[in-house]
């Protein structure tokens, strides 16, 4: 039996809940593992407690989601003098030496974030909005995480590149609840300039929809309604992709198990992995306005979502 070490960020979104069954379902012990799973809560202090006592336990494998890309290098290192492979899942780690770590698989966060903002651009041009009318609020992931750095990065790319107003910047540590409070500070500050509201995951759109309605504006894609983004395509978010809440939802896939595992499988028959494997992911939207955007010169189709695409997703 093969014993593999996870430890998660958290279970405070739906797309932490489904990568963590989907590696709980695929590292199980009927399929030849022992997991020792680790919650991190959102605190990287957490995170290197999991790490050095899965390296005490002798698994055979860690796997790592990490709250942030910093503050690796010494926790790495201690496993790599242990002998264990590290896996490092979804998000990225920045590190002085790159053989600190085995492979990582995850997102671009950095493409997600600049096919949300092509998607934006082509909804304007499409609608007639002149650049100077999009007003932005940015709900920022957790600072310093790959997905908030990449998404980040992707918006503020094409507010330089259209000349969009971005009004504000807040952290929603990806969650519900901070982002309805994030959402209602905006909102009391600068309330009647947002025309758009980029939330860097869809547990943050829920919260900031739930402000945006509770302040007396509505979502949607009609004049005068405030237009939410969002990223992560979970069930309850394209759910409200389906409903108009959510106009735009651009996917990070979280089915990582088998992924993870067939790495493990290619480790354990002695075969060489890559060092990076980024995962194709696709692209929703409450109707067809957009068809397709651009990115690095790569086209990407954006799916207008129904309900028979809703009842086929594995998540």
């Amino acid at each position: 039996m093969i014993t593999v070490g996870f430890s998660q960020v958290g279970a405070e979104s739906d797309w932490r809940t489904a990568n963590s069954e989907s590696m709980k379902s695929t590292f199980s012990e009927k399929n030849g593992y022992k997991l020792i799973f680790d919650d991190a809560q959102q605190k990287q202090e957490n995170q290197l407690t999991a790490i050095r006592n899965f390296i005490q336990q002798e698994v055979d494998y860690i796997l790592l989601a990490p709250v942030t890309e910093t503050g690796w290098d010494t926790v790495l290192q201690e496993a790599k003098d242990a002998g264990i492979p590290v896996i490092i899942v979804d998000r990225m780690v920045d590190v002085s030496d790159d053989s600190l770590y085995t492979t990582w698989i995850g997102t671009d966060a950095l493409c997600e974030g600049r096919k949300a903002a092509e998607w934006l651009n082509g909804f304007a041009e499409a609608k007639g909005i002149a650049a100077s009318d999009i007003h932005i609020a940015d709900i920022q992931g957790t600072i310093g995480s790959t997905a908030q750095i990449g998404r980040t990065k992707g918006l503020e790319e094409g507010v330089d590149k259209y000349g969009w107003d971005l009004v504000a910047q807040q952290t929603g540590e990806f969650t519900q609840a901070k982002g309805q409070e994030v959402m209602e500070s905006i909102l009391k500050q600068s309330g009647d300039d947002i025309d758009v509201v980029y939330c860097e995951n869809d547990n943050e759109a829920f919260g900031a929809i739930d402000a945006i309605k509770a302040a007396g504006y509505e979502v949607g894609g009609e004049e005068g309604q405030i237009l939410v983004m969002s990223f992560d395509t979970t069930n309850a978010g394209l759910t409200d992709t389906l409903s108009g809440k959510i106009i735009c939802d651009t996917e990070c896939n979280p089915l990582h198990g088998p992924r993870v595992e067939e790495i493990i499988k290619k480790l354990e028959d002695g075969k060489d992995v890559e060092k990076k494997a980024y995962v194709e992911e696709e692209m929703f939207a409450y109707d067809d306005t957009v068809k397709s955007v651009k990115v690095d010169d790569k086209d990407y189709d954006v799916t207008k979502i129904t309900q028979e695409i809703l009842d086929k997703r594995a998540y």
